[in-house]
């Protein structure tokens, strides 16, 4: 969402993530007005000291996960007895702001996900952990889940809701009435956007004016042709950028160029989704979250989507899953019942209450009921049970800075005329991974 994603530089995430004018230093950090209530509920309390209830903020505002997140919020009052007061905020708000509201006032308990992002701000301070809920709710997840939510000094920070593979999502009405099928390599994929552009469709939906999508396609090309270990120590410039490896990146994706929409850098995730929609692109690569948009069920039963095809000898063994879940802020930390609803979102009846409005995303605890599951969900699931490695994405698993201040601009203006200075991408690098 974040994908979790706004003009093309200076605006944040609407479903995914990223940090606007983030810092690595205490200056940094402190840099960024105050976070303010805009949607639903009371603005962000100090919350330590509540012994009925907690404060709770979320960055999920789009209509489906936040009626999820209420659901999940009354579910557990009615459980318990605890009162939750909810601070609804715009995504691009609380992720752009997300240091000075954890230095301010912040919620008890607030939505955010797993991988560097969440380490650094433990490594920071900002966060306390919740080892006190991973005694009790641990056997729900998985070795690879418990990494992911694990901080810089070994202690649990992180409860996981759910995670989403990113993928081609298409219309299987408009495939089966043009004979497209599912392309298993790269070449293949080039070949079916030609025809597709024969046909009068734009091959491939795109949008990137919130800066974050275009991280996603950079991402699997880097996997397909380097692999997921380089794509992680490139992350955390253990790799350097001004290497052939991140040029063929670059190189490959030039050939996808001319079949992307060429409207990519005014339109956000939401505008692509109704293009999908409405049979005007024949895929779109995004996380699974795209099918909240998809509200007639005649659309959504017609959606299917494929992994990335391969394109090298590293094959098709990771997938792009990033996964969405909930921290405590340090006054959140003293709050018993902050915990207590920590634990309820770590098991399979908080999930299953969550999935039971937003069924876009794949529950991470097990026993969650897939009872329920579309043939959408199940490919989904499979296709993550499946991997051999599952990377977060870009922006969560690079320094925020890299992110946001240096791979929106780069990857913006390889969308507009195809080139990339990657000797300016790692003197960038080095400059900010310097500053750790």
């Amino acid at each position: 969402m974040a994908a979790h994603p706004e003009t093309s530089t200076t605006a944040g995430p609407a479903r995914r993530t990223f940090l606007k004018t983030i810092g690595v230093s205490a200056a940094g950090l402190a840099g960024v007005p105050l976070l303010a209530a805009c949607t639903g509920g009371s603005g962000p309390s100090a919350g330590g000291s509540e012994s009925s209830g907690l404060s709770f903020g979320s960055g999920s505002s789009d209509e489906v996960p936040k009626k999820a997140y209420e659901a999940v919020t009354d579910a557990f009052t009615q459980k318990t007895g605890k009162t939750v007061r909810t601070n609804v905020v715009p995504h691009n708000d609380f992720q752009n702001k997300i240091n000075s509201y954890l230095q301010g006032s912040p919620d008890d308990a607030f939505t955010w996900f797993a991988g560097y992002r969440m380490q650094f701000y433990a490594s920071k301070g900002l966060l306390a952990p919740v080892d006190d809920v991973w005694a009790k709710i641990g056997g729900n997840f998985s070795d690879a889940l418990k990494k992911a939510s694990t901080g810089p000094d070994g202690k649990m920070y992180f409860v996981p809701n759910y995670n989403y593979p990113w993928g081609f999502f298409y219309r299987k009405s408009v495939w089966a009435s043009k004979g497209y099928e599912v392309p298993e390599t790269f070449d293949a994929l080039k070949t079916l956007a030609a025809k597709m552009k024969a046909d009068g469709i734009i091959p491939i939906g795109f949008a990137d004016k919130d800066g974050w999508p275009a991280m996603g396609t950079f991402d699997y090309i880097n996997m397909r042709l380097n692999g997921y270990q380089f794509h992680v120590d490139l992350c955390a410039h253990k790799e350097s950028w001004d290497q052939k490896k991140v040029t063929d990146v670059f190189d490959t994706w030039s050939a996808l160029l001319p079949f992307q929409d060429p409207a990519a850098l005014g339109q956000t995730w939401q505008d692509a989704a109704r293009a999908l929609a409405a049979k005007k692109t024949g895929m779109y690569l995004l996380g699974s979250f795209v099918t909240q948009q998809f509200t007639d069920p005649a659309v959504l039963k017609d959606i299917d989507f494929f992994a990335f095809p391969e394109i090298a000898t590293e094959g098709r063994d990771a997938v792009e899953a990033p996964i969405d879940g909930l921290l405590l802020s340090t006054k959140g930390g003293g709050n018993a019942a902050a915990h207590q609803f920590m634990e309820y979102i770590g098991t399979p009846e908080g999930q299953d209450t969550y999935a039971s409005v937003d069924a876009s995303n794949i529950a991470t605890a097990k026993g969650a009921d897939t009872s329920k599951f579309t043939p959408l969900n199940k490919k989904c699931a499979d296709t993550i049970a499946q991997a051999k490695s599952i990377s977060q994405f870009f922006d969560r698993d690079a320094l925020p800075a890299m992110a946001n201040n240096v791979m929106i601009p780069a990857l913006q203006t390889f969308l507009k005329n195809g080139k990339m200075d990657v000797k300016n991408l790692e003197a960038q690098a080095k400059s900010l991974y310097a500053a750790q």
